[in-house]
This record gives C-alpha cells, structure tokens and sequence, in this order.
C-alpha cells in the first residue's frame, strides 16, 4: 500500500489535537487541505478514521488503532530531526525526560539546574507521570529517557536499565493521634490503622501490595492519593499512617517518626531507563552520566 507520509503527518496531527482548526494552524496549511488530506486517507486505508460533529471531532476505534502505530513513528522522526540538528554538540537540540513528581522534585532539581548551567541552549522538556506510564512514555519514543522506581511493571526487555539510587519505604504517622513511637509492629497490625498511600497506578503501591500478598494479607487503604507530599502533610493532621519513600520525609521533621516494624520491607531502586535499540543523542547520553 503506497500512502505518502504527508498523510499521516496530518492525520496524527488531527488526532492530537481533535480539531482540523487547530490541526491546519500546526501545519501552516489549511483547514480545508486538512480535511480532503483525511478524506483521501481513509479512502486509501478503506476505513472511517474520525467521527465529525459541528462540535468536536472523535477518533473512531480504527482510528485509535492507527494513532498507536503512528504517533510512536512520528515522536522517532522527530527525534532523529533533532538529532541531525545538534550535530553531535550539545549546542542545541532537545533533551527529553519522564519521571514522576516525587523523583523530579527530591532527586532530579539538582541535577537538572546543573545540566542547565553547563548546556543553556539545550532545551529541556519533563513530562511527569507515575513511574509506570512513564515507562510507557519511553515505549512510545516520547521521551528520551526515564527515571523511575525499580521494580516497575511498565517496563519492557528491550530496555536498559541502570540503577542510580537505592531506597527504603516507611510507614510515618504523628507522635499525637498515633502513639505507636517505639513498639515493634507487624504488617497485620497495620490493618487496624488508617493507611494512607499512593493510588493502584503507582509502582509504590504495587509494591506495597505485594508486600501484603507475601504475608497473606488484605491491604485496604483509607485514602489513595498521586501526590506523597499529600500524603506526608495528611499524616501531619492524623488523618492516617502514610507509606512513602524515605527520602520524602524532610529532615528534623518535627511531627513524624518512623513506625518500626517487625518485617524488614525490601530496598528498592531508583534507575535511570532508556531503550538500547534506538540512538541517544548527546544531551541524554551527558544527562545520564550525570546521574
């Protein structure tokens, strides 16, 4: 099937942004080229890719199916654009990199305020999400790095995996509406108590969970939130026992403590991954030696 690539440059960008309007503005070309670019698309591939209404624009499940193969193609000729712009210097181009809020504010400030100083025409992009649609960022070529907890479910074989960091995760609650400070607790304790933790997306709740699984527990948290910074600040109040990384909790914290528990819980890791099939450009190859 000989489609020109134009084709799917528009449909990708109409399936973007769900409007032609908007569509036709990236392209610098118009709205009505975008629509009979479509039209000749979907006689091409002999299916409906997109429902039109006088107020929005949907894609059909063909439609779907399609942007799944193209957006990935799309963000890999971009980046080897980007690549061909840089020359191979870091005078330039483009350094992309997903993570999740947590590691981006206790961990990667520094470095990237230090990347910045030393490469200023390098322009950097974060995208934050949990760790494991993180991983399914750099599946797609969206990024060209990530930064996450380890172990990570999202993560695949075809991607290298270095760690940067090692961690615990502790259960901290307030001195006042939880005076546990000193007893010895085991997991199953726990579940009498509030237990306040990130939501199921989460490579720490996977982990947590699993950590109540092993001992043939139920874990039923109280409250499931995106943010540990929530978390930790809801514990303040006494609103539960929050599980959160370790290197969260801020230092001379003067209402939490650390509950001691009876069961020593696993290190995890924090790993820089990229995929090892595809170029790196200069930019993310100097980043990930910082790290």
């Amino acid at each position: 099937m000989d489609i020109n690539y134009e084709l799917y440059k528009v449909f990708y960008h109409v399936a973007i942004t769900l409007s032609f309007s908007e569509a036709s503005k990236q392209l610098f070309i118009s709205q009505s080229a975008v629509s009979q670019s479509i039209k000749v698309l979907e006689k091409k591939l002999n299916q409906t890719l997109f429902i039109r209404s006088t107020k929005r624009v949907q894609l059909t499940p063909e439609g779907e199916i399609l942007l799944k193969h193209v957006e990935p193609a799309m963000n890999l000729i971009r980046k080897g654009e980007n690549q061909l712009l840089e020359a191979n210097t870091l005078n330039g181009g483009q350094l992309r990199i997903g993570a999740s809020d947590t590691i981006c504010r206790y961990y990667l400030v520094n470095y990237l305020k230090e990347f910045h100083l030393r490469y200023p025409n390098v322009h950097i992009k974060v995208t934050n999400q949990t760790s494991i649609e993180c991983a399914h960022l750099l599946e797609n070529g969206q990024v060209d790095f990530i930064v996450t907890n380890y172990p990570n479910s999202g993560l695949s074989n075809t991607q290298n995996v270095r760690m940067i960091y090692e961690f615990h995760d502790v259960f901290v609650a307030d001195r006042t509406h939880f005076p546990l400070e000193g007893k010895k607790l085991r997991l199953q304790d726990l579940q009498a108590y509030p237990i306040l933790m990130l939501d199921r997306k989460s490579t720490t709740s996977e982990f947590l969970h699993r950590m109540f699984q092993r001992s043939q527990l139920d874990l039923v948290p109280e409250i499931e939130l995106s943010s540990n910074d929530l978390l930790i600040d809801l514990a303040r109040i006494g609103l539960g026992i929050a599980f959160v990384p370790d290197f969260c909790i801020p230092p001379n914290e003067p209402h939490l403590y650390v509950l001691n528990l009876e069961e020593s819980l696993p290190a995890r890791q924090m790993v820089v991954a990229y995929n090892e099939s595809l170029p790196i450009s200069q930019a993310a190859k100097q980043f990930m030696d910082m790290l």
